[in-house]
């Protein structure tokens, strides 16, 4: 059986005292969708906005608040572009091999997916590892880390993947819905301003917006049929 899921890379957070958080690894991935508990939206919503906390290098910007809160959420609701540690994890259960994400990859690059499909027939999703996806016919091959010559694969169907891509798509959606919904709770000050800005994040519109899937499609490449 192949499994494919949104993946957030986390990282432990013992001094984070803003809201609420879970306990993670020290190191690993978080798997985004509805089913998260609050204290584990508490966390992807820390670690998305970690992710962002950088000074903008552009000018025009508003200066930076004093208070811790704002603080921290002020890349995350300022920057133009925004960073996603993480991708998309594709497990073979069967043969217990796990292609993950590589360094410096983000989810907001999951467009990259459908050029295996759609476009030029592969992809590649970061370093250290380094994880290739690369159309054969009406199969894909994914290799976990090409740089290894004993590096594991993965195969599977074209239409297979794309089936699986698309209910990646809905486990974001429906993650973004939760953290909506969460925010309205625990940062009810910053909640349309935090929602909108996950949502570029994640390249997705957001709850309740007007846009259009095909609108979405065109800014940033994700399609989910073909």
């Amino acid at each position: 059986m192949i499994v494919l899921q949104p993946v957030l890379e986390v990282y432990c957070s013992a001094d984070f005292a803003l809201w609420p958080v879970a306990e993670v690894e020290r190191y690993g991935f978080m798997p985004l969708s509805g089913a998260l508990a609050a204290a584990e939206v508490g966390t992807a919503v820390m670690r998305i906005a970690e992710c962002n906390n950088v000074e903008p290098e552009t000018d025009g910007h508003p200066p930076k608040p004093a208070d811790p809160l704002g603080a921290f959420l002020y890349g995350l609701l300022t920057l133009e572009n925004l960073f996603t540690a993480g991708g998309l994890r594709v497990t073979d259960t069967d043969a217990g091999v796990t292609l993950l994400p590589g360094c410096c990859n983000g989810l907001e690059e999951r467009g990259d997916w459908f050029d295996v499909l759609d476009g030029d027939g592969w992809a590649s999703f970061g370093h250290d590892p380094s994880p290739l996806a690369e159309r054969r016919g009406d199969r894909v091959q994914l290799t976990v880390d090409v740089e290894r010559d004993d590096s594991p694969v993965i195969e599977l169907p074209a239409e297979e993947l794309r089936r699986l891509l698309a209910g990646a798509e809905r486990h974001l959606a429906d993650f973004l819905d939760l953290a909506a919904a969460w925010a309205a709770r625990h940062l009810p000050h910053h909640a349309s301003r935090v929602t909108a800005a996950l949502a570029r994040a994640l390249v997705l519109p957001v709850p309740g917006s007007a846009v259009t899937p095909d609108e979405l499609s065109g800014r940033s490449g994700l399609r989910a049929d073909g």
